[in-house]
């Protein structure tokens, strides 16, 4: 399965869908680089939807810990939401959990960015 991402781009912040297997370190250049993007544009503030991503990796966790470097470097934060079991369970394993911000609607996760 092929990995696709989707930006939404609000004014206070971004919404981020990722879907697909996020499996090889060059399938996230793009949406890394579109990051850094919306930094320079002053939205700092991401919601990431994993609702489509229906596996990743030790490179699909990098590009995760990525995009919460890039929005927390630019003075914001990253909250996750959506996530499927497999992936929840992977967070858990390598107790990244306790490095996100996790929401489990995106309602919630609006209201863990101040964006409610």
């Amino acid at each position: 399965m092929v990995f696709n991402f989707s930006i939404q781009k609000q004014v206070s912040h971004a919404t981020i869908e990722l879907s697909g297997e996020l499996i090889e370190k060059g399938q996230a250049a793009e949406l890394l680089e579109q990051c850094t993007q919306l930094t320079t544009e002053n939205c700092n503030k991401w919601v990431i939807d994993l609702g489509g991503l229906k596996y990743l990796n030790s490179s699909g966790l990098n590009t995760l810990i990525n995009l919460l470097s890039k929005a927390r470097n630019a003075g914001g934060e990253a909250v996750l939401h959506g996530m499927n079991k497999k992936v929840n369970d992977l967070l858990i394993i390598t107790k990244l959990n306790t490095l996100f911000k996790i929401a489990t609607t995106e309602e919630e996760a609006h209201r863990l960015l101040d964006l409610s």
